[in-house]
């Protein structure tokens, strides 16, 4: 469709008119390029008003941001560019209120939310560099609310984004961030520290930039001030930061030293697993994506002693209902599957198969598969096509490197059952889509298709797996899948030559040549797939992936292309010749493509945009294009100044539009130049297949009398054939016959078959029953062991208090004989003690006769005094017998104290002993 010229200002009816109906909420929405155009005009003529100050900002403001997007103004086309740009262009004047700006700003704010429209506005319309500049002339008043609204849209429009170091007011910006992160606003500090990170992430020319300015240790020690800030988002960001640009030197190596790693990873883990919001949880990760690229760090990470918990909890993430949390978890996922150890743990975390729990009220051990984090990537591996990509695209390749570790470290055996389950859900993704849902949904099919196919291939390293995908895997999915992406492929080399069609050529490529190496794999287990294999092989729609794969800057597609090319390069019907030509003009069109890209960027050296914003288009117009732009705009300039003196007010409004105007045309100049060239391109190629066709046609007419001539042999063996169809229509009839008794035989199956449903009833109510009486029993058999365990404890018992009982009547019967000993020893002692008072009786008596002895003696020896004198050898002879008998006395005197004694101890021995006797006999 040729879209309308645009000539200038019309009426606001006019405007209305392209424009259409409002919606319920007083909004336009955008149909179609002519709609576009009415509200460019809308928007002119009511820039122009605004210049007499009959219209309010407010009535601008409200239009502006009243337009609604389905995707139109984002197409490539010329009157949406142009819409954009004049949009750009007013956002980028100083003198544009800053109502209108912001209203501006928040409109593409609203387009920057998806994918295509964030490239298109940071790449193509330098969306950046209008940003950069309103900030740059602000820079006085940072508190103004219009340099914190685009503070934060260029923080999203520049996340995950690589900004050109060139771009417009970039160092001004840089400058600005360094200068404000130690500002008192809050929101400032937290806006800048963040685009801040965006900026130099991945960047060295930005890093480079930040290393070379005055003020950057003054610099280094804010963003380590902000490492004890109260806010976790401020600190991650500082983290980010430093990170990029101390990584790898002295003050990044004590920043984070083995000491202080563990702080940083424990407080990674927890704002990921917790979460403060998720621009922080996105910000963490990127954080230690980036550490771990780092090999001492992720040695320390392997060491940390809280990771396997840390890592439990982040797979608990992966249940989680919002998409961006699960694709970011995964995102950390498979940048620990790049270092090998932490590689393997994730493995063992995520396919270890979980521990079997007995379910209440059953015999049976079930698994707790409720909270697997498997389970939850066969959720987001089988979210739908046109959902969030990152979802099912990070889950794929996160399954690809964990069953590449399973493989290795032969855990295939223990995750066999969570393979089927896979494969179940995942050979389903591989089905065609619907042709007419559109170029995009057929890409983002490619793309699945195509980190599918990886998995596939992963698995095709294990043979048991192997097996397993074999028996799963039809030849027809691999062979629609081919067809569609060949034909569509087709297509596409026939229609316009884009940048995207050029892109999505090449993903179907690149589909297309996984696809045949996976059957490729599969050939040998499954013969219908070699079967396919080759045919496809021979087709002439292969010589465009071929040559695109062969033609390309990444290793992996040549080193697959090479490997299919080795496959074909021996069949019969390769065209090797349309290969070879192909690959030649491949060639040719890249050295084309960059002999312009010199030509334009030495071109575009020269020209001086003066902070305008016009739309990059996909092929870049020609160096003379551009001198002939600059030599009408400096006519247009200087007839400008001559017509300063006369003051016309116009003057520079037509120079806008004729600016814009030749903008387009050379945009289209190059795009034909470019058309013009493909078409040559195309032409060549089929006047080459003009050729193979003819080759080809003579080739069919030979093998045509080929086929004639085993016409007339086939006609021969029909006949033959006839006679044996008459033996097998009897055969038939038999058949017929043999096939009633059978459907008689079935029959009376069935019967059996209806009394074997009533005996599994009752079998099924015996089952219950038999379930019930088993608890009871179960039931009866624990009363029956605490009973038994009771009577045991009581025969224990009792055992102990007989024996008790033999015991206490042993001592009994001992202490008997004791005492029965002891009564024998005292009779005897008193007979010892009654003969030795007898022998005291008797040497008493002997005393008394010696004492009666003496007093006769004395009386004798009175007597003879008187005669002493005369007798006194008599007198001295008695002395001495005196003597003697006084010897004996004292002898005798102590045998008898001797004696007493001993009839004392008698005496107090008897005495104990029937005291011991009187109290045995009271305590029995």
């Amino acid at each position: 469709m040729e879209h309308p010229a645009y000539h200038g200002p019309i009426s606001k009816q006019r405007c209305e008119e392209l424009l259409g109906k409002k919606g319920r909420d007083g909004t336009y929405l955008i149909r179609d390029s002519e709609t576009i155009q009415g509200a460019l005009c809308l928007y002119d003529w009511k820039r122009k008003k605004l210049s007499h100050q009959t219209v309010k900002p407010s009535v601008v403001k409200k239009d502006v941001s009243g337009l609604k997007c389905d995707g139109v103004l984002f197409s490539g086309q010329v009157l949406p560019s142009e819409c954009l740009s004049g949009l750009m262009e007013v956002a980028g004047d100083p003198n544009t209120s800053h109502a209108l700006t912001g209203s501006i700003i928040s409109l593409l704010a609203q387009f920057a939310s998806g994918g295509e429209a964030k490239e298109a506005l940071h790449s193509s319309y330098n969306f950046t560099g209008t940003l950069a500049a309103i900030i740059h002339c602000n820079r006085t008043t940072p508190e103004e609310p219009l340099v914190l609204q685009c503070l934060n849209v260029l923080q999203r429009l520049t996340y995950n984004v690589r900004t050109l170091h060139c771009a417009s007011h970039i160092h001004e910006l840089i400058s600005f961030l360094m200068q404000h992160v130690q500002s008192s606003n809050d929101d400032i500090v937290k806006a800048c520290l963040g685009l801040m990170a965006n900026l130099c992430r991945h960047d060295i020319s930005v890093q480079s930039h930040i290393k070379s300015q005055s003020n950057v240790k003054a610099f280094y020690r804010a963003l380590i001030n902000f490492l004890g800030h109260n806010c976790l988002t401020v600190v991650v960001f500082a983290l980010s930061i430093l990170s990029s640009l101390t990584l790898n030197e002295e003050v990044g190596q004590k920043l984070f030293n083995a000491k202080n790693i563990h702080q940083t990873f424990q407080l990674i883990f927890n704002i990921t697993v917790n979460g403060d919001g998720t621009l922080t949880r996105n910000y963490a990760v990127d954080l230690l994506v980036d550490l771990l690229k780092n090999p001492k760090i992720a040695d320390y990470l392997t060491k940390y002693k809280h990771l396997s918990v840390c890592l439990s909890e982040v797979l608990g993430l992966l249940h989680s209902k919002d998409p961006d949390t699960a694709s970011k978890v995964m995102e950390l996922l498979v940048s620990l599957c790049s270092v090998p150890v932490l590689r393997k743990l994730v493995c063992e975390m995520v396919l270890r198969p979980p521990a079997p729990r007995l379910q209440p009220g059953t015999r049976k051990c079930v698994q707790a598969r409720g909270s697997e984090p498997s389970l939850a990537l066969v959720h987001w591996v089988t979210s739908p096509l046109d959902g969030p990509e990152q979802c099912y695209m990070q889950a794929l390749s996160l399954l690809a490197e964990l069953f590449e570790e399973a493989i290795d470290s032969s855990l295939c055996s223990s995750a066999q059952s969570f393979v089927e389950l896979l494969l179940q859900e995942v050979l389903v993704l591989l089905q065609s889509p619907d042709s007419t849902e559109g170029d995009q949904l057929l890409k983002k099919h490619s793309l699945r298709a195509g980190r599918v196919i990886d998995f596939l291939l992963v698995l095709c390293g294990d043979d048991a797996l192997r097996m397993l995908v074999s028996q799963r895997l039809s030849p027809e999915v691999c062979v629609s899948q081919v067809e569609l992406l060949l034909s569509y492929n087709q297509d596409l080399s026939g229609s316009t030559c884009t940048t995207s069609n050029y892109q999505l050529s090449q993903v179907c490529s690149e589909v297309v040549l996984k696809t045949l190496e996976l059957m490729s794999h599969l050939r040998q287990q499954m013969p219908d797939m070699e079967t396919s294999f080759y045919r496809i092989l021979q087709d002439q729609r292969m010589v465009t992936p071929l040559s695109l794969a062969l033609t390309s800057n990444c290793r992996e597609h040549v080193q697959v292309a090479l490997r299919i090319l080795f496959e074909a390069a021996p069949l019969p019907d390769f065209p090797s010749a349309i290969l070879g030509d192909s690959i030649a003009a491949n060639n040719a069109y890249r050295q084309r493509v960059g002999e312009l890209s010199i030509r334009s960027s030495s071109a575009s050296e020269d020209v001086s945009f003066m902070g305008k914003s016009f739309p990059i288009m996909h092929a870049e117009p020609s160096g003379s294009a551009y001198q002939s732009i600059d030599s009408l705009i400096e006519k247009l300039q200087n007839g400008a100044k001559l017509q300063e003196k006369v003051k016309d007010v116009h003057m520079s409004e037509i120079i806008d539009v004729y600016e814009q105007k030749l903008s387009a045309l050379a945009c289209k100049e190059s795009r034909l130049q470019d058309l013009l060239e493909a078409k040559a391109l195309a032409l060549s190629q089929a006047d080459r297949l003009i050729a193979q066709y003819r080759c080809q046609r003579a080739q069919a007419e030979a093998e045509a009398r080929k086929l004639a001539s085993l016409l007339k042999d086939t006609e021969r063996k029909k006949e033959d054939l006839q006679t044996e169809l008459n033996d097998h229509l009897l055969e038939v009839e038999r058949l017929k016959s043999d096939s009633q008794q059978l459907l008689e035989h079935n029959g009376r199956l069935q019967a059996v078959a209806d009394q074997h449903q009533e005996l599994k009833g009752t079998y099924n109510q015996l089952l219950s029953r038999y379930d019930k009486s088993e608890g009871m029993l179960k039931e009866l058999q624990a009363a029956h062991i605490s009973l038994t365990q009771q009577a045991e404890g009581l025969r224990k018992t009792n055992e102990g208090l007989k024996l008790q009982q033999e015991r206490t009547l042993a001592e009994l019967t001992e202490k008997e004989q004791q005492i029965k000993g002891l009564n024998t020893d005292v009779l005897e002692k008193e007979r010892i003690i009654t003969g030795l008072q007898n022998d005291l009786r008797r040497q008493e008596e002997q005393i008394h006769e010696m004492e009666e002895n003496i007093s006769i003696l004395r009386k004798e020896l009175n007597k003879t005094e008187q005669a002493r004198k005369d007798t006194s050898i008599k007198a001295s002879s008695l002395e001495l017998q005196k003597s003697q008998l006084e010897a004996k006395l004292e002898k005798m005197e102590e045998e008898l104290s001797k004696h007493s004694q001993m009839i004392a101890m008698i005496h107090s021995l008897s005495s104990s002993k029937l005291k011991g006797d009187a109290t045995a006999n009271l305590s029995l």
